[in-house]
């Protein structure tokens, strides 16, 4: 079955950076479109970046200059390196996954999800 698994969290200071991945197993990662979301304690889970098949990209606006996001098609890996964090940018992290060559950049478009990583940055 689809698994994904997120690693890479952790505590950071305000400017500091971290490089989540998640690691896909159980389908055609391939030829899927995956994303990154992330929530925030009493708040709604947002989209923060997603990539198709063919690594084209996009990002919302409060990470754009300051994240990436990335693919690697051979260890099956999605990837986000996060730059200049911001105290606001502390949040559970999830990987999502759609057997689908082109994205949307809703949550309810994204039939897989990963269990999440913390991140938390300080002032």
């Amino acid at each position: 079955q689809v698994q994904l698994v997120e690693s890479g969290g952790g505590s950071v200071q305000a400017g500091g950076s971290l490089r989540l991945s998640c690691a896909a197993s159980g389908y055609s990662y391939n030829t899927s479109c995956m994303a990154w979301f992330r929530q925030a304690p009493g708040k709604e889970r947002e989209w923060v970046a997603v990539i198709t098949p063919g690594s084209g990209t996009n990002y919302a606006s409060s990470v754009k200059g300051r994240f990436t996001i990335s693919r690697d098609n051979v260890k099956n890996t999605l990837y986000l390196q996060m730059n200049s964090l911001k105290p606001e940018d502390t949040a559970m992290y999830y990987c999502a996954a759609e057997k689908k060559a082109f994205c949307a950049m809703t949550r309810d478009w994204f039939t897989y999800w990963g269990q999440g990583t913390q991140v938390t940055v300080s002032s």
